[in-house]
């Protein structure tokens, strides 16, 4: 039996030792995967040097399920909103994903370690070619589907990717763009038609033999590459292992989900975002819990709030502006068949919204922190106290500190940058790097430390709070303001639905606040100069008076990421453009 101890904030957190059994139900052991390569120590952490996600999770739950020992809810279950409903045990996504692995490796030729673009929405198809690729050892590069030809041209070309999968949508985007592409070889469409120069991928994956053989995979082979948002500067590549994504939850795994086979967890996220990748794979599923889908063509209150009541989903984990919506509607006329943990992460969440959720459910939501190159880093866990405005505690393996640009820790109240110690040892869980680009990846070091280029506090009790980006932070007169505490005391205004806040030049100051407002679609109000005054003043009374907005603009909606992030960095070029 081994003990794993995992280095945290201040305190060491002690998993039991191994048992066969969790909260009741059946569970996998890290010794499940030792029994069969000669684990290596990386610090306090015994890794295996072998492992592949596919062979040695999934098909390790499907031999469970067959034996009848997990419950008989499905490992994944998708719905689209009109009807139609797909199911699958752990044995036929085995089964599904092998014959998608021969498609790959015969049909298209693909080998280990060659990389493939994939631009699906929320179907099926997308899970069958995540797990496909993992069998096969293929580095998976996930893509939102709104990308935009000049999107696509910048992925395939920066990323040498052989082949590319998509839908109808976006096939005329990619033609339009594929000459220009020297390394795409093959065009895989997820179609009921046929189109010119793509190969069905429906009709070649049902043809397929399901005889198949996983590929051995080292713990630090690459098996998918994110695009990060490119909020600022061109996306860079970056790349996450079989450990950093795979194995990292069986090590850390019953903190920030906490689930159970039995239990139904449904993630709101695009496919092309890692939380989608965390939250809709690997997590769950090392859990052998049952992951929901709903296709969700658009993100609607209605349709959230009615699957939340016709589904047994135990645990919904979305993007605060989801919450946002939500509240605006009369929610506690609706019954969540099962609904118990609500979990909320891309950006902070208002805590006006936690406290109307928590009014009109009687859940709380707990905040999960992180970043494409870290993945969770900060998170509130299950039974923690729930702290109005904060993230939470450093996750498991992680070490997270506060602080300064020398990179020396900073005391509790102090603010300074968010950043996790990778020296001597690199946690499990962090990227790998940005693909072919080394200087980027030594940008995000600082002496021991990886540093976020997000800002934030610090309480005594190892609670943290985002004050906003680095380069998010306005300094008026002298003074330090972060947005989200002024969009904080903004929203908590009944007239406000959303708001964002940059700096704006000023002769005097340099820079000041300058909010942006959506109002709320029950508020109208004609005179909208007596609304500024009245705002500014309850951002007084809110909060320090120096940070109230001195500049006031209200529009119909905020520029935000396909992930729901505010694009402050947009309202600033436009502030700053106007001198």
């Amino acid at each position: 039996m081994k003990l794993f101890k995992l280095q945290t904030l201040k305190s060491l957190w002690t998993l039991k030792p191994p048992n066969r059994t969790f909260h009741g139900h059946p569970r996998l052991l890290t010794s499940d995967v030792y029994s069969q390569y000669e684990p290596v120590r990386r610090g306090k952490q015994e890794i295996p040097k072998y492992f592949n996600f596919a062979s040695d999770v999934l098909d390790k739950w499907s031999e469970i399920e067959k034996a009848g020992k997990r419950p008989s809810n499905p490992a994944f279950w998708w719905i689209n909103g009109e009807g139609e409903e797909v199911k699958w045990s752990f044995e036929e996504l085995g089964l599904l994903s092998r014959k998608v692995a021969n498609v790959l490796t015969k049909v298209c030729g693909l080998q280990k370690g060659d990389r493939i673009v994939v631009i699906l929405p929320r179907v099926p198809e997308w899970w069958l070619v995540t797990v496909a690729c993992m069998r096969a050892g293929i580095v998976l590069i996930p893509g939102i589907s709104q990308l935009s030809a000049k999107d696509i041209l910048y992925r395939l070309q920066v990323s040498k990717a052989t082949c590319i999968i998509t839908d109808d949508t976006l096939a005329p985007a990619v033609d339009s763009v594929a000459s220009e592409c020297q390394f795409l070889k093959t065009k895989l469409i997820v179609s009921k038609g046929r189109r010119e120069g793509w190969l069905n991928f429906t009709d070649l994956y049902k043809n397929q033999s399901a005889d198949h053989s996983c590929v051995k995979t080292r713990i630090q082979d690459s098996m998918i590459i994110f695009f990060t948002s490119g909020t600022t500067g061109s996306p860079k590549m970056t790349e996450h292992s079989q450990g950093s994504l795979g194995f990292r939850p069986l090590l850390s795994e019953r903190y920030w989900l906490d689930l159970t086979p039995s239990d139904v967890i449904w993630s709101t996220a695009d496919t092309g975002w890692i939380v989608a990748s965390l939250a809709s794979v690997f997590d769950p599923w090392v859990f052998g819990s049952c992951i929901f889908v709903h296709k969700l063509p658009r993100i609607e209150s209605a349709a959230i709030l009615n699957t939340l009541c016709r589904f047994p989903i135990d645990a919904l984990v979305s993007a605060p502006t989801l919450f946002r919506m939500l509240v605006q509607n009369d929610v506690s006329s609706y019954k969540f068949m099962n609904l118990k943990h609500c979990m909320s992460g891309g950006e902070p969440l208002n805590p006006e919204v936690m406290e109307q959720w928590k009014s009109k459910t009687g859940l709380d939501i707990h905040e999960i922190y992180g970043q494409t190159e870290t993945g969770i880093i900060c998170s509130v866990f299950k039974g923690m106290k729930v702290k109005p405005g904060s993230m939470g505690k450093a996750a498991p393996l992680y070490d997270v500190q506060i602080v300064d640009k020398n990179a020396n820790i900073l005391p509790p109240g102090q603010q300074g940058e968010i950043a996790v110690r990778t020296k001597p040892i690199k946690p499990l869980g962090f990227f790998s790097g940005y693909v072919d680009n080394p200087k980027k990846t030594a940008e995000t070091e600082r002496g021991d430390f990886y540093v976020t280029g997000d800002r934030g506090t610090v309480d005594e009790d190892g609670y943290f709070q985002f004050t906003g980006r680095d380069d998010d932070i306005i300094i008026s007169s002298g003074y330090r303001i972060g947005p989200f505490e002024v969009e904080n005391a903004l929203i908590e205004h009944p007239a406000v639905a959303e708001a964002a806040v940059v700096s704006s030049p000023d002769p005097l100051r340099g820079e000041v606040v300058k909010a942006f407002v959506v109002l709320s679609p029950s508020f109208s109000s004609s005179d909208l100069e007596s609304l500024t005054c009245d705002l500014q003043e309850h951002v007084k009374k809110t909060t320090a008076p120096y940070k109230y907005p001195r500049k006031v603009e209200f529009v119909q909606e905020l520029p935000k990421t396909v992930t729901g992030k505010i694009k402050r960095n947009e309202l600033r070029k436009k502030e700053w453009g106007r001198m």
